[in-house]
């Protein structure tokens, strides 16, 4: 009895990242948001909070909750995403004959590719592929400090943790349901502070891979180059970008480099792809997703760039914001990864 209104109990997703954490609740039913808020938070004072003693980050997701939510949250039930780059994911293929053994196959997997000892990780693996010979293995790992942290903060605000993944999962959860996210598909996540590349196939993430650069990175390019303020520089950015216009050649010319970067790093995970895992599935889309997607003509330059249809992911046209003040155009991009969260059913991971 106790488990199954537990499994009834709608679920909230908190986004927890290395610049700031987002919350929001969504009717799945009716792809209604019935809550939401976001706090922008200092990347040291996070830092030390996830890896050392500071109660910064249990202490600003109960302002959040207190004072930063437009509308209600329904429930106290949460799922957490945390960083992709604080985490380690991959696949691989097996024999079948190994299946029975799995975990001691895992941990050899685990052993010779991830570089911390397997004592001081949380580890998941699931089948996510299997044929007459070989089974395909989506395994994660997270070191215990940043989940705990995590955990820690969630219930220190009175949130009571269901599950916890990587923020590249969720975001691949929300692509799935609305953007076609069932064909072979690139995400390139462009965050404030970093960019996250991964693969999407069979609803499931393949491959990952991150960089320490991301959409603030391109505001300071255009400070810099164009020797005007950050608050200019990041006008400029959002308001013209990459389109076509008088200020084009000067605006491209400061993010370019930046951009060559994400380009030359999403060119390996595709190139590790296609040669280890693919089977000859071709990728048919990339979708750019993440705060630091809101650069204008920035789908058209990936497009161009890896000959490969390209958009920005739009997912709010099917969400329904009701009554609710919605977040303005420019911002939307932050909820991605906290709305493929929200819209876990509570039974998937009861099951």
């Amino acid at each position: 009895m106790t488990k199954l209104i537990y499994t009834d109990k709608q679920i909230i997703g908190l986004d927890i990242s290395s610049t700031g954490i987002k919350i929001m609740a969504i009717d799945n039913k009716r792809w209604l948001v019935l809550g939401y808020g976001s706090m922008d938070l200092n990347p040291q004072k996070m830092k030390e909070s996830l890896e050392g003693t500071s109660t910064y980050l249990a202490d600003n997701v109960k302002l959040l909750i207190k004072e930063k939510i437009i509308g209600s949250l329904p429930s106290n039930h949460v799922a957490i995403s945390i960083p992709t780059a604080r985490s380690f994911s991959r696949t691989f293929n097996l024999p079948i004959s190994v299946e029975k053994k799995l975990k001691d196959a895992v941990g050899l997997e685990v052993d010779q590719y991830i570089p911390l000892p397997a004592s001081t990780l949380y580890i998941d693996y699931e089948i996510v592929e299997r044929n007459k010979k070989e089974i395909t293995i989506l395994m994660s790992a997270v070191a215990k400090t940043i989940i705990d942290k995590c955990i820690c903060a969630a219930e220190d605000a009175g949130l009571r943790v269901s599950l916890v993944e990587p923020s590249m999962s969720a975001v691949a959860r929300l692509l799935t349901k609305t953007e076609d996210g069932n064909l072979p598909s690139v995400i390139v996540d462009i965050g404030p502070a970093s960019t996250d590349i991964a693969i999407l196939d069979r609803n499931a993430i393949r491959v990952t891979s991150s960089i320490p650069l991301g959409g603030n990175t391109f505001t300071l390019d255009i400070a810099k180059k164009l020797e005007i303020t950050l608050e200019n520089a990041h006008q400029l950015k959002v308001l013209n970008g990459l389109n076509a216009g008088p200020r084009q050649a000067k605006i491209k010319g400061a993010i370019e480099p930046s951009l060559k970067q994400i380009i030359t790093e999403t060119r390996k995970v595709i190139r590790y792809y296609n040669e280890r895992i693919s089977d000859d599935r071709k990728l048919e889309q990339l979708l750019v997703v993440g705060s630091g997607s809101n650069v204008p003509g920035i789908g058209e330059y990936f497009t161009n760039e890896l000959i490969m249809p390209a958009r920005v992911a739009s997912p709010w046209q099917k969400l329904d914001f009701g009554k609710l003040p919605e977040p303005v155009r420019q911002l939307r991009s932050r909820y991605i990864t906290v709305a493929g969260l929200s819209i876990i059913p509570p039974k998937e991971i009861w099951k």
